[in-house]
Parts: C-alpha cells; sequence; structure tokens
C-alpha cells in the first residue's frame, strides 16, 4: 500500500523522465498491445470499406405502400393497446368492487 504522504512515495514520485529512465515491458504485455492495435487496424480498414460500399449504393426509398402499411400497423397496435387499457380497468372495477364487498 502506498501512502501518499510518506518520504518514500515522494521520493518516487518526484523523480524525472530522461532519455536515461528505463522501464520493462513484458512479452505479454508487448503481444497483447500488437493483437490490440493490429484489431484497431482492421476495424479500421474493414468500416472504411463498408463506408465506400454504402456510398456505391443507390439511397433507398420509402415507396408510399411500405409507408402506408407501417402506418397502419402503428395504429392498429394503438387501437389494441387502448383496448388492453381499457379491459384492465375494467377488470379492476371488478376487483374494488369485490374488496368493498368482503369488508
Amino acid at each position: 500500500m502506498v501512502v501518499y504522504g510518506s518520504r518514500k512515495a515522494q521520493k518516487e514520485m518526484s523523480q524525472e523522465l530522461s532519455k536515461d529512465t528505463k522501464f520493462s515491458l513484458s512479452i505479454e504485455t508487448i503481444i497483447a498491445l500488437a493483437a490490440a492495435i493490429t484489431t484497431l487496424v482492421g476495424m479500421y480498414y474493414a468500416l472504411q470499406s463498408d463506408i465506400d460500399e454504402a456510398k456505391r449504393l443507390p439511397p433507398s426509398e420509402v415507396s408510399r405502400t411500405e409507408y402506408d402499411l407501417k402506418d397502419q400497423l402503428i395504429r392498429e397496435t394503438i387501437i389494441n393497446i387502448e383496448d388492453k387499457v381499457d379491459d384492465n380497468g375494467r377488470k379492476l372495477d371488478i376487483i374494488e368492487e369485490r374488496l368493498y364487498k368482503m369488508q
């Protein structure tokens, strides 16, 4: 445990970096770093190729029929949810009536 108020910690923190400063890296660290860099470079080139491909493709157009079908589906879903909420409200009213009768 390093206490930053201790003399040892102050001495370690006061060291300056120079051309004579030495540090060591393990083989595992170097391999992990190389693998990470390779992965990032590969991802960069894959992304660039996807961007180039997307630039060559024609822009997608949403047809009026597709829009109308999606709109109809959304509206039907909303109506179905509204019916379920109403049904749950009726069931809740029945449960409340039974609860008051029991008391």
